[in-house]
């Protein structure tokens, strides 16, 4: 028992130094800083650093210690096991199995939201981005608002820019207009539209964050205007937020396949 305690002992601290290390600020930590919060002396934490270092988790960059490079690589591997498009798919059941509508995952591509999966609700419905691998311009449509609205400033200003032109010609929002819905979108953490662009549909979009609050997709629901009333909009906003919110935490945030989602549509037959 003496033999096996001690190594799992060693590799906790490793760990727990490691964590440590990536909780610090960017610049890395010091070796007697780290020792002071794990609680142990110096050389303790100094052989363990040395361990990590050896196998590339953590570099040491004049006295202090950060994260390497191999750590961020093996993260990025992690990832590939369950893209966005897999991770989503039983919160996309769960959704049209609970509201009995359609539901859309939409991702950014660009100035573009890209429909990266539907589900199918049992009553027709018509949508901006139709099909699976259907696309319209950012800002055009609730899960694309949804996106747009809370993508960085000067991303969300640069998209604009390029796409008033392009929903200015499909009789959508002015800029005016748009930086309205816009606001309202961030405020309330949810786009309900029903503009009469699509008579008789309506719809309801919210955005999907990863760890870092980053917006990765947005979830959406497209239905007729009748089943999306005041009475019934309150209770539809908590349950696709519950779900958005269930969807980012399982995004793995080192994954590089969420910098380019849409290319998971080319494994769609």
């Amino acid at each position: 028992m003496t033999d096996s305690a001690e190594p799992l002992s060693s590799l906790r601290r490793a760990l727990g130094l490691l964590r440590l290390v990536g909780a610090a600020e960017a610049g890395g930590i010091r070796l007697k800083d780290l020792a002071e919060q794990a609680g142990c002396s110096q050389p303790t934490a100094h052989r363990a650093l040395q361990d990590l270092v050896a196998e590339g988790f953590v570099e040491q960059v004049g006295k202090r210690y950060r994260l390497a490079l191999d750590l961020f690589v093996l993260a990025a591997r992690a990832g590939h096991a369950d893209g966005l498009r897999d991770l989503a798919k039983p919160v996309l059941l769960r959704l049209s199995a609970t509201l009995t509508d359609t539901i859309f995952l939409l991702v950014r591509n660009g100035y573009e939201a890209v429909c990266l999966d539907r589900i199918e609700g049992p009553f027709p419905i018509r949508s901006f981005t139709g099909d699976i691998g259907g696309k319209v311009p950012l800002g055009l449509g609730q899960g694309s608002l949804a996106i747009l609205a809370h993508l960085p400033e000067a991303e969300r200003e640069a998209v604009i820019r390029f796409n008033v032109p392009r929903l200015l010609d499909r009789g959508f929002l002015d800029e005016a207009a748009l930086r309205v819905e816009l606001e309202k979108a961030r405020e309330q953490g949810w786009v309900n539209l029903n503009t009469g662009l699509i008579p008789g549909m309506a719809g309801l979009g919210v955005p999907v964050f990863d760890a870092q609050g980053r917006v990765v997709a947005a979830l959406s629901v497209g239905t007729l205007a009748d089943r999306l009333r005041p009475e019934r909009l309150p209770g539809v906003v908590a349950i696709l937020k519950a779900e958005a919110a269930t969807l980012g935490a399982m995004l793995n945030p080192f994954d590089t396949a969420l910098r380019h989602p849409s290319r998971s549509l080319s494994a769609v037959s």
